[in-house]
């Protein structure tokens, strides 16, 4: 739940992953000669649910890849008015609590404990799925910090070596110089 101030947008976004099922719903508070429109995009702009002027509703969509998601609310009010804030109540849920699993205990016919076990079992798979996304994140992390940290390694070593070969011809050359000049023997 949030308030939206006139003439204003306010988005939220999240990352998700391939074919992940996202229901929203959305109730905004009314107010006199002001819209509010809602539009739902990912990172390429592609619009997977919009609707102009909004009081109540929904919204469903699937993922098609791993992407990031933008939900936006967006205030308008006629130039001649005088704008109020909007709270805005959004609810969205996605993956398995998204799933209406009466729908599909009907549809096979399964007994309130079965489709009941059917949602901990798609449950305890979005975990397991989970786990393993976190362990890849974890190694694509861990081989990026160690590629890091061999480079700064590299790079601090290069440095220190072109430091002391500058001092060793600074040396050299106002030895030189003073030599030239005979203020030392």
């Amino acid at each position: 739940m949030f308030h939206l101030a006139p003439n204003t947008q306010k988005c939220l976004r999240e990352e998700l992953k391939q074919n992940v099922l996202i229901v929203g719903e959305f109730e905004v508070s009314v107010a006199p000669n002001q819209k509010v429109d809602y539009v739902v995009t990912d990172s390429k702009n592609n619009i997977l649910a919009q609707n102009n002027d909004i009081t109540k509703g929904k919204f469903t969509f699937v993922t098609e890849n791993q992407d990031i998601f933008e939900i936006c609310f967006v205030s308008k009010v006629d130039p001649h008015h005088r704008g109020v804030s909007h709270e805005v109540s959004l609810n969205t849920k996605r993956g398995v609590e998204a799933k209406a699993y009466e729908g599909i205990g009907e549809a096979a016919k399964l007994k309130p404990m079965e489709v009941e076990l059917k949602k901990l079992e798609d449950l305890s798979d979005a975990v397991v799925q989970d786990f393993v996304q976190m362990k890849d994140r974890e190694k694509l992390m861990r081989d990026t910090n160690e590629s890091t940290n061999n480079r700064v390694l590299y790079l601090s070593i290069f440095s220190m070596c072109c430091l002391l070969g500058l001092a060793c011809w600074q040396v050299l050359y106002l030895r030189r110089f003073f030599k030239s000049k005979k203020l030392i023997e």
